[in-house]
């Protein structure tokens, strides 16, 4: 049984302009900010045209989205593969991986593979990892990077329904 739920209209609104586009399937806010503004969007594993969506959870807060650019681009990627536990980045894609296949609703169409950004071994995107951990705070990866951009006090997770 599925675990997805739709956005409401202000929320799929809100996140067209965060995106600067629509977005290519169903979503929900998963986490805000305490003035109620998205900051991570959790995917449904499928677009609306039935192709694999592998990214589940997506950070669409702009401030949040350019510092983690900017630990990429002074940084790179790859670096932070080194700074964790290769067992706790693997249990991080397989509960990822998890997740998104409990989100599932068209079990007809080919299912999304990997882990967190659909890798299944160490780091392919910070965004995704930080996304990860701001839902579950079970991310190595995304643990390091909060702290690495101080992930301000008006981020909160919302309580899933």
């Amino acid at each position: 049984m599925s675990t997805f739920h739709d956005a409401n209209v202000h929320d799929a609104a809100t996140v067209r302009e965060l995106l600067n586009r629509p977005p290519a399937g169903r979503f929900a806010v998963v986490v805000r900010r305490t003035d109620g503004m998205p900051v991570v969007i959790e995917n449904e594993p499928h677009l609306r045209d039935g192709t694999p969506m592998p990214t589940l959870y997506w950070l669409v807060d702009r401030a949040l989205h350019e510092a983690v650019s900017r630990l990429e681009g002074s940084r790179g990627v790859h670096r932070y593969e080194e700074l964790v536990k290769p067992d706790e980045l693997t249990g991080a894609h397989a509960r990822y991986a998890q997740r998104r296949a409990a989100a599932i609703v068209h079990a007809e169409f080919v299912a999304p593979t990997g882990g967190v950004g659909g890798t299944r071994v160490g780091v392919k995107c910070l965004h995704a990892h930080l996304a990860n951990w701001l839902v579950t705070h079970d991310d190595p990866v995304g643990a390091i990077v909060a702290t690495e951009i101080d992930i301000p006090d008006t981020v909160i997770e919302l309580v899933r329904p």
